[in-house]
């Protein structure tokens, strides 16, 4: 539920004309220093990466054949739009993927290529650019194995139009994996009054509840846009531990993974990757 910037697409496949509301823009520039302090505005973020990088390794080589010792995402190219400041795509560039991390925060960017240049691997596994996702379709179509947005998705001005250009971008049977915030009263209550006015875990305002997206719209979006959806699963932030965990019901947070069309018959993720307890999803799930 911290998502960095909000895109609000008028030509989706204009790379001229910038979509990204400024007001986000001045937001995170803020922000943007405090990145890389693990007790600060992005500790949540951080804590995060326990849980959503497993997530994303092990469903990955559920569905592949090879396997690298040592670099076992080698051979993936992964997109992480909204980047930030490299919280996400730098454990992902450690697991030996090629990693191109966009945000249209200028700032953001900075502090992601002043954080990666400390350690030479990642200097060479990833790139940072300033953009949006609408600005990159036409120099970028299906171009990339896996696309990840986590704490995105609330933030867009058009989901469908958004996740069209994720398809735009990804390979034919590439993933696409997904982080975000139901829209129910339990989220209300947790994510916008407690995590922002009371307890300060996300700067007030940094969500707009009525952005927040069911995971049953977020489906049937993924499935209109030619996407397969396998999994969809809960999870939930401690505040006290500092800890994020797994579970059943998504009426708060939730994490999904979808395969483009063209994709053959995969083995389901908890099938092979008994690390994350990954729940399948549940027609019934988070309807708080």
């Amino acid at each position: 539920q911290f998502s960095l910037f909000r895109f609000i697409v008028k030509r989706p496949f204009s790379t001229s004309h910038s979509s990204v509301d400024s007001k986000e823009i001045k937001k995170f520039q803020l922000l943007a220093h405090k990145w890389w302090d693990e007790e600060g505005e992005y500790a949540a973020l951080h804590s995060m990466n326990d849980i959503r990088v497993p997530f994303i390794r092990d469903t990955l080589l559920s569905m592949s054949s090879n396997y690298h010792l040592g670099n076992p995402l080698s051979g993936f190219k992964i997109l992480d739009v909204g980047c930030g400041g490299g919280l996400l795509s730098e454990p992902l560039a450690r697991l030996g993927a090629s990693v191109t991390g966009i945000d249209p925060v200028e700032d953001n960017i900075r502090a992601a290529d002043r954080h990666k240049s400390f350690d030479p691997v990642l200097a060479k596994r990833i790139q940072y650019k300033s953009s949006s996702l609408e600005e990159i379709v036409e120099e970028s179509m299906e171009t990339f194995d896996v696309i990840v947005a986590s704490e995105v998705v609330e933030h867009v001005a058009d989901l469908e139009m958004f996740i069209k250009c994720c398809s735009q971008v990804l390979k034919p049977e590439g993933s696409l994996f997904i982080t975000t915030i139901n829209r129910t009263q339990l989220s209300y209550v947790l994510g916008i009054v407690v995590a922002e006015k009371i307890m300060g875990i996300v700067p007030e305002g940094t969500h707009e509840w009525e952005k927040f997206v069911p995971p049953e719209e977020l489906e049937h979006v993924l499935e209109s846009s030619g996407f397969s959806v396998k999994t969809v699963t809960g999870m939930l932030y401690n505040p006290l531990s500092g800890s994020w965990s797994w579970m059943e019901s998504t009426s708060l947070n939730y994490a999904v993974h979808a395969v483009k069309s063209g994709a053959r018959a995969q083995p389901h993720a908890t099938d092979t990757a008994p690390e994350t307890d990954i729940q399948q999803r549940s027609a019934t799930a988070g309807t708080a």
